[in-house]
């Protein structure tokens, strides 16, 4: 089981980085959206620090499992980065948030976004963990009606950065039960019966370990590790 810990070491940290920095090394200075309405349409990646879009492979992998009609989805990609992820949803049928701090990224999804003439995807320039937790406290149970709902939720956040429990702490409060929410660290990563989440499936590729968690009942989670 995954816990929550105070701090990373600065073994760990060190661990983080270097990760971080083998991913931004080979990453692509462009990606294409793979299914959907859009297939094969090219989406540019910026040069910022940090940001490492998420590979053709793996989004078929993670697609694969997610099934390949997404219609009637409402999807979060609350790092989007480049935008791969979510705008590969939204190619799918899905409606979809995008979130970026980054300025010149944010500008660079609303270009994309409008040649696509992508309506059902809203770009918001926001700091991902304030947004789920603001978006997260509207809905303090499960059979809360009013929104935000997602069905599934994006989570990549920078490698170098500690994100990932804290990221995960404020996306299961904005998903619906039963819904998913994708990871992608430089660690593999196990079922967390705290917040209530089952890896269904995982992988790797290179030094990119991903993730798809369900939202399922604490009593449902298992408490094994992944090894």
């Amino acid at each position: 089981m995954r816990r929550t810990t105070p701090k990373p070491s600065d073994d760990v940290r060190d661990r983080q980085v270097r990760a971080a920095q083998s991913v931004a090394r080979t990453a692509a200075q462009e990606v294409r959206i793979i299914g959907g309405q859009w297939k094969r349409t090219p989406l540019p990646v910026p040069v910022a620090a940090g940001l490492r879009p998420t590979s053709s492979r793996v989004r078929e992998t993670l697609f694969n499992w997610l099934g390949q009609d997404l219609s009637g989805w409402r999807v979060l990609d609350a790092f989007a980065g480049s935008g791969a992820l979510g705008l590969e949803a939204a190619s799918r049928g899905a409606s979809a948030v995008l979130l970026e701090r980054d300025a010149a990224l944010v500008a660079a999804l609303r270009t994309v976004v409008q040649r696509l003439k992508a309506a059902q995807v809203q770009v918001m320039q926001a700091d991902a963990l304030s947004w789920m937790a603001r978006a997260g406290g509207a809905n303090p149970s499960a059979t809360a009606t009013a929104q935000p709902f997602f069905d599934l939720v994006f989570l990549d956040p920078p490698f170098d950065e500690a994100l990932f429990q804290p990221a995960l702490t404020a996306a299961v409060r904005c998903v619906a039960p039963g819904g998913w929410i994708y990871v992608e660290a430089p660690q593999a990563m196990g079922d967390d019966a705290t917040l209530g989440l089952r890896c269904h499936r995982q992988g790797h590729a290179g030094a990119v370990h991903f993730h798809l968690f369900q939202r399922v009942d604490a009593t449902e989670a298992s408490p094994a590790s992944v090894p």
